[in-house]
């Protein structure tokens, strides 16, 4: 560890102040010297001074030819609200929302004497009727249900398949109905 800081610490140096040696050799190499002292001072490329004044009226004109992205209003509603996209977007946004809000009121909980132990939680979700120990579940069990599911659709999509119209549909109503279906199961069932 030693020998590799002092091993930086000498190539910093090395490379911050060049050696007279170095430096001596090159000159002594005039046809050397003179052609890369030539190579740094030829420009390639023309320019010229601009005011900032222009060179503002220059971007404006470059932002005027950007394309412009449409609002999602402007979209077919069964393709962008029903179909996979927003909602892979919003049950993801709610699993990691979730997991933030949780895991601040668990380091949280010994400052504010809250029970967030896992047996404090089990014997809570234990004196609930039935009912709603399914609803809860339900609530957890379909949005990462949808999630992975229609992960699994975004996967394909990267791969460029499904994407005729007609199979962005039929895949969109497949996955609504499996993600509720599968969410039902694990929160009667299991």
């Amino acid at each position: 560890m030693i020998a590799q800081r002092v091993g930086t610490t000498a190539l910093r140096r090395v490379a911050a102040k060049p050696n007279a040696f170095f430096t001596a050799d090159v000159a002594r190499m005039g046809f050397l010297a003179g052609s890369l002292h030539k190579a740094t001072q030829t420009r390639l490329v023309a320019t010229q001074k601009l005011t900032p004044a222009d060179a503002h009226d220059i971007l404006n004109k470059q932002r005027l030819q950007r394309p412009v992205s449409p609002h999602l209003d402007v979209y077919d509603k069964q393709q962008t609200w029903f179909s996979g996209s927003v909602w892979h977007r919003f049950t993801g946004m709610g699993f990691s929302g979730g997991l933030y809000v949780f895991a601040t009121a668990y380091l949280a909980a010994p400052l504010l004497g809250w029970h967030l132990e896992s047996a404090s939680i089990a014997a809570a979700v234990g004196a609930l009727p039935l009912a709603v120990k399914g609803g809860l579940k339900f609530i957890v069990a379909w949005p990462f249900v949808y999630h992975c599911v229609n992960g699994v659709r975004h996967l394909c999509f990267d791969m460029a398949v499904g994407f005729k119209r007609k199979t962005i549909v039929q895949m969109s109503w497949y996955i609504w109905g499996a993600s509720l279906v599968s969410g039902l199961y694990l929160a009667f069932f299991l």
